[in-house]
């Protein structure tokens, strides 16, 4: 260890101390040239009596390893990036494994140059992720280490996706609102193009149906991700006039839109109309007001996964075709919450 009245070891070090040359220290410690094993041994012997990271060099040397894993994503403001990251720290830590992290803000060039830099850089393995998961174009079959699709969805069966169950988290939703006694719901949600939406509103579904209930106004009101969308939403069921009791929207941004939108309306929540969101995104969840219940999608479980499944991987293991769900789960808060007579 680098004591801190210390510089640093350099290479300069390493290489007097061995009785090499500088070039021939950079060779044997990054596994390349032509050298005698007595000469590259030597050499890392040398880096490890002066702490050069011997743990890292040596093991690194002698598994062709460089510990090391790419993440590229498409999510420029970390809203599911970073609670997915932080769960592929706690798989790729135990492994002591460093993460690069790209973000390609979706232009297919800029992901190229990062693929090629992380490919130079000898990364063991590569998760590639985002904020949406809609499908998106796979590596190819080519690809010289492994990859794990996470929280995205590649077009090729043939790869390893890991996603949120959006179905299964929209049915919960649905089913927690019929608890409270809601029967007249209706579904407000995101862009009709987004599998996300398409998956929830089909979840959604399935619970009314499985309760013999039908969904206000025929079907989910399509829009945007946004606050804005879910006060125009509410304005738009209250002016409707047909009846309603609870509402299931399909992020926890168009949930707290709903909530002002209600309330400007002279709409009481959770009284008279109860609201679920998505995302336990807390920001938003936590300062709406009331606070609201929502679905978490449980994007640290999926990024543990993630990595999980990527260091068997890298290990040696093969990753099985197909697509894997991580359940969601319910966080109830006040939104939801009957009044108590």
């Amino acid at each position: 260890m680098v004591r801190p009245d210390r510089r640093p070891t350099t290479v300069a070090d390493v290489a007097r101390h061995a009785g090499v040359s500088p070039g021939t220290v950079s060779k044997a410690l990054n596994g390349g040239g032509q050298l005698k094993t007595e000469t590259r041994q030597r050499v890392i012997r040398a880096a490890e009596e002066l702490g050069f990271s011997p743990n890292a060099l040596a093991r690194s040397l002698i598994s062709g390893r460089t510990y090391t894993v790419g993440i590229l994503t498409t999510d420029s403001i970390g809203r599911f990036t970073i609670p997915l990251i932080t769960g592929a720290e706690d798989a790729l830590g135990a492994g002591q494994m460093a993460m690069f992290l790209c973000e390609s803000r979706g232009d297919a060039i800029r992901e190229q140059h990062y693929l090629r830099m992380l490919l130079a850089r000898r990364v063991d393995g590569l998760i590639i992720t985002g904020k949406s998961s809609n499908i998106r174009p796979s590596l190819g079959h080519d690809f010289p280490i492994p990859v794990v699709y996470a929280l995205c969805q590649s077009e090729s069966a043939d790869d390893f996706s890991i996603l949120h169950d959006d179905e299964q988290g929209a049915e919960m939703a649905i089913d927690h609102l019929l608890e409270t006694g809601r029967r007249r719901i209706a579904h407000v949600s995101g862009p009709l193009s987004h599998l996300a939406s398409q998956h929830r509103a089909r979840g959604a579904s399935t619970a009314l149906a499985r309760a013999h209930e039908s969904m206000v106004g025929g079907g989910t009101m399509h829009g945007e991700w946004s606050e804005a969308w879910g006060r125009e939403a509410a304005l738009r069921l209250v002016r409707n006039g047909d009846p309603f009791d609870g509402v299931f929207c399909a992020s926890d941004e168009i949930a707290r839109g709903m909530t002002d939108g209600l309330r400007d309306s002279g709409v009481a929540v959770p009284s008279t109309v109860g609201v679920v969101g998505v995302d336990n995104w807390l920001v938003m969840a936590e300062t709406s007001r009331p606070p609201l219940t929502t679905i978490d999608l449980n994007l640290s479980e999926l990024g543990r996964r993630a990595a999980t499944w990527l260091l068997t991987a890298i290990d040696g293991g093969e990753l099985t075709a197909g697509i894997e769900r991580i359940p969601a789960t319910l966080v109830k808060r006040r939104s939801t919450e009957m009044e108590i007579s």
